[in-house]
């Protein structure tokens, strides 16, 4: 189906959009009076400037506060009616989007509103025009859909029909199914828009905390589904009022809105004409590697072996080092110092064990995530990555063929891996407040990850924003994270590694010359007495080896923290149990001391 965006979903200015629209892909546009009335361009040259960048002027929008309304302010409607119409003429736009009266004047008189209506249709149909009356959920008379359908079936006229918005159906918690009695050529048009479940005032809600589809908490799918049944052949167009969206790339948020288009596309293949051409999606079942990148290979080795990794492969042409642990495995990449001679330590790219690399690499092209270019020797692995939006590359490996560890010779001989860690538990990553959305929509639609609801955790600087990805069966678990607190840059990099015995582990590294653990205060465990009674042994087994607690209705759950190195420190954990969740009741706490060691950030204080 066609692909439309409305221009207010983007930052930037009109000519900005249109370019950046195009090359994500869309078919069309609605232009949005605001971005119309600054643009220097006459409406003919953006007419023709949309033309030549292959986009249709698919709307005009909005036209507020027509029906319902007093006969003198009627004519003065009608008046400013025929002064846009001459400008859609210009523009090369043959609908106009015509919201429901919110004023507090608007008469409660379905009949007056159809007569109102079908005059409007009169005066568009003169200029070849349509008129799509859309329901808005504050609409003072007028704030469903199926009242808005009653009073355009009322008005009877052939250029007038309804638009339907998904916020506006779906935030009134309206029944979508009642969309069918709709004929399909009466739909003018189809706005989509996602948004979190809040409980807050509906206008606020939709100016403000609008969404892509796909990082909401809205049943777009069944929305859709009951539009298309109905025989509806317009654009899919995306709507959407959001303040980050408005402040972020304009090009990143044109392809992360064109991503979670095909990807509610392909939710729906089976109520569209012709199947979707989408590759199915194939979760991945677990991590087969975390790569680090650094310039200080010795204190990131020390920290490895100190945690009982045995240093065991080294690249035939790379200088990277395999590190490994029963099956968890880190790579090790010697990197060069930035551009500034500075040392550094980041992730910089995930080994997710695939059922399919080459279908998991096929999805993501097709989801607007290109294979990387990276260099290979003749008798290396051909492995597939694509960029997540943080950065980090993500490797499609296969579980069953684990070729990537042919590339790895024995390097010489170091002392045997200790302890008892045994996979990688889950990985954490950091992301600028624009990206945060977008990376819960690519992991969605990319990899088939489940989202979990986001969270808030109290930071001292601030509020720290989480939200939690895993497969359906539990085995490969992504928490994303704000990069940014205030002032402060996170430590938001992180490693976790699952441990069969972390009492163990906890006790070995208190034993070690040099600290490695992060030290957690006296006052995190005179308040975990107070949460959980857990008899007096343990909870001073707790204190004594710095272990952190949490429980759920399923299980228990013990972890600890590394010092960090650049950007990255390792967590160690225990589940036990059926135990789901991330000990996030310990991150303030974990947060406060990582804080007490990191400066902040010079270039954002002023």
């Amino acid at each position: 189906m066609r692909t439309s965006i409305a221009t207010v979903s983007l930052s930037g200015s009109l000519t900005e959009k249109l370019e950046a629209i195009a090359e994500a892909g869309f078919d069309g546009v609605e232009i949005f009076e605001n971005d119309l009335l600054g643009c220097p361009l006459s409406p003919e040259q953006i007419r023709a400037r949309a033309a030549s960048l292959g986009l249709s002027i698919e709307l005009y929008q909005p036209f507020r506060d027509l029906d319902s309304t007093s006969p003198e302010r009627l004519q003065a409607n009608l008046r400013r009616a025929g002064h846009k119409f001459e400008l859609m003429e210009r523009l090369g736009a043959d609908t106009l989007l015509v919201c429901s009266n919110a004023s507090s004047d608007a008469v409660t008189d379905d009949e007056l509103a159809a007569e109102q209506l079908r005059l409007l249709a009169e005066r568009a149909s003169d200029h070849g025009i349509k008129v799509a009356y859309e329901a808005l959920a504050w609409g003072r008379h007028v704030n469903t859909y199926l009242h808005a359908w009653r009073i355009v079936r009322a008005a009877d006229h052939p250029n007038l029909g309804t638009c339907l918005d998904s916020f506006h159906v779906l935030s009134r918690g309206s029944d979508p199914g009642g969309i069918e009695a709709i004929p399909g050529e009466k739909i003018f048009f189809l706005q989509l828009a996602d948004a979190p479940l809040l409980a807050m005032d509906v206008l606020q809600w939709s100016r403000h905390y609008r969404c892509f589809p796909g990082q909401g908490g809205f049943d777009l799918t069944r929305l859709l589904a009951h539009v298309l049944r109905t025989g509806y052949t317009g654009p899919l167009s995306l709507e959407i009022f959001n303040d980050n969206f408005r402040q972020a790339d304009t090009k990143r948020t044109a392809v992360n809105a064109m991503r979670s288009l095909i990807a509610l596309e392909d939710s729906v293949s089976d109520a569209l004409p012709t199947s979707s051409s989408l590759p199915p999606s194939t979760q991945p079942h677990g991590f087969a590697f975390a790569e680090i990148g650094t310039t200080d290979p010795v204190r990131l080795g020390s920290l490895l072996a100190a945690l009982g990794f045995a240093r065991t492969g080294e690249h035939a042409t790379k200088p990277v080092e395999l590190w490994e642990q029963s099956g968890a495995r880190v790579l090790l990449n010697r990197a060069l110092p930035n551009a500034a001679g500075e040392a550094a330590t980041s992730l910089v790219a995930l080994g997710l064990d695939s059922p399919d690399p080459e279908l998991s690499a096929a999805r993501a092209d097709a989801l607007l995530s290109p294979i990387l270019p990276r260099y290979r020797a003749p008798d290396e692995a051909m492995l597939n990555a694509v960029a997540a939006p943080d950065g980090t590359a993500l490797f499609f490996c296969d579980a069953a063929k684990p070729t990537w560890r042919q590339d790895f010779s024995p390097p010489t001989p170091t002392q045997d891996g200790i302890g008892s860690l045994r996979a990688i538990d889950h990985v954490v990553l950091a992301h600028p407040w624009d990206q945060f959305d977008e990376a819960a929509l690519f992991y969605r639609a990319v990899l088939g990850l489940r989202p979990h609801e986001s969270v808030e955790v109290a930071d001292p600087y601030g509020l720290l924003r989480s939200r939690a990805m895993t497969n359906g069966a539990g085995t490969l678990r992504l928490v994303l994270n704000m990069a940014k607190v205030g002032t402060r840059t996170l430590p938001g990099q992180h490693i976790a590694l699952a441990d069969n015995d972390i009492r163990a582990t906890a006790r070995r590294l208190l034993d070690l010359p040099e600290q490695v653990t992060l030290p957690i205060p006296d006052n995190y465990y005179d308040d975990l007495r107070a949460r959980f009674e857990l008899g007096e042994a343990r909870h001073r087994e707790l204190r004594e080896l710095g272990l952190l607690y949490d429980r759920d209705e399923q299980g228990e759950f013990l972890h600890l923290y590394t010092t960090t190195i650049g950007q990255v420190f390792f967590e160690l954990v225990q589940r036990i149990g059926d135990y789901r969740g991330f000990g996030m009741a310990n991150a303030p706490a974990r947060l406060a001391v990582q804080h007490a060691s990191t400066p902040a950030d010079p270039s954002l204080e002023r």
